[in-house]
């Protein structure tokens, strides 16, 4: 069976949820292939195993901490020399898409970004993809050397399939260009002790009809009472009532989780094209005429600042 090359994003070893999808997709077209890198790489091999990795790669330098992108691009360069895979499998994440658009270069190879579903098919894999604001889905195979996907974080199930995820020692050399960008200081983002937004399974977003900064705490309440994200409009963000890191838009993030609940939002077309691939979508808006309620499986008709305290205090009596 066809070996899949899966990059692994991690944390100190702590791999993200993204990966374990990946691991998912990747066994329904060949065998994964995980590649590790940098502080922790070996610490992720029993959870890799665990979703189906028949092997691991893993690499450690400081060049993957202390410059940008490039040095990891050349371990998963030097990944893919080894292993001549089937397929290249990276997360969409700002990084991810950076790595594998310059992978794809190198290695002379179509690219597909932003992938939701992944499938096999007679001359390579064959991945769907929302176009145009989310508004058609399209069905894409690279036609010209390996093919190297980024895939939306949320687009598979995590499910365990152990195998024997040998660990093995990635060599790597760096080129010219790595050190190239240097890393020369890190502000740790402030936790929110919630998800983040574009891996959270649930989002809850507030708009313009938040009417105000202080409002959004209704919003938070909600989000809490359902350990989700929170996400925010363009408008919202751009009158400084909430921050740019949560936007959901075309100039924001993308996200597409199980569960999308959008409070006094109207359903731009720029708000649209950042969470049209949520599996269920519900809208609360006064408006009964607000293009949000076009592409929504569940509307309220309502002002949201008495239906959403009723919902938060609902879900909240069902907990105990």
């Amino acid at each position: 069976m066809a070996e899949i090359l899966v990059y692994v994003d991690h944390v100190d070893g702590a791999v993200r949820k993204p990966t374990l999808e990946l691991l998912t997709l990747a066994r329904r077209i060949g065998e994964p292939v995980a590649v590790a890198l940098g502080n922790g790489a070996a610490d992720t091999a029993a959870a890799l195993a665990e979703h189906g990795a028949v092997k691991v790669l893993t690499a450690d330098a400081p060049e993957f901490a202390e410059y940008l992108v490039v040095p990891k691009v050349d371990a998963l360069q030097a990944a893919y020399e080894a292993v001549s895979p089937a397929a290249v499998l990276v997360p969409s994440s700002a990084e991810g898409k950076e790595i594998a658009a310059r992978l794809a270069v190198r290695i002379g190879s179509g690219l597909i970004t932003d992938a939701v579903d992944l499938e096999a098919g007679d001359e390579g894999p064959v991945a769907t993809q929302a176009a145009f604001a989310a508004s058609f889905t399209t069905k894409s195979r690279v036609s010209k050397g390996t093919p190297v996907i980024t895939v939306k974080p949320n687009s598979a199930p995590v499910e365990a399939a152990p195998a024997a995820g040998a660990v093995e020692a990635l060599a790597v050399s760096f080129g010219a260009l790595a050190t190239g960008t240097k890393v020369t200081a890190r502000t740790p983002r402030e936790s929110t002790g919630r998800p983040e937004l574009t891996e959270a399974a649930i989002v809850v977003s507030g708009g313009r009809g938040v009417n105000g900064a202080e409002n959004f705490a209704i919003i938070e309440a909600l989000a809490d009472s359902l350990g989700a994200a929170v996400g925010a409009s363009r408008a919202a963000v751009d009158a400084g009532w909430y921050p740019h890191s949560s936007q959901v838009g075309q100039t924001g993030k993308s996200v597409s989780p199980q569960l999308y609940i959008a409070s006094g939002i109207s359903g731009a077309i720029q708000h649209r094209a950042g969470m049209q691939t949520s599996k269920t979508i519900v809208a609360i808006n006064k408006d009964a005429e607000a293009p949000i309620f076009e592409l929504v499986d569940y509307g309220v008709v309502g002002d949201l600042f008495d239906v959403v305290p009723q919902l938060t205090e609902e879900i909240e009596s069902r907990k105990g």
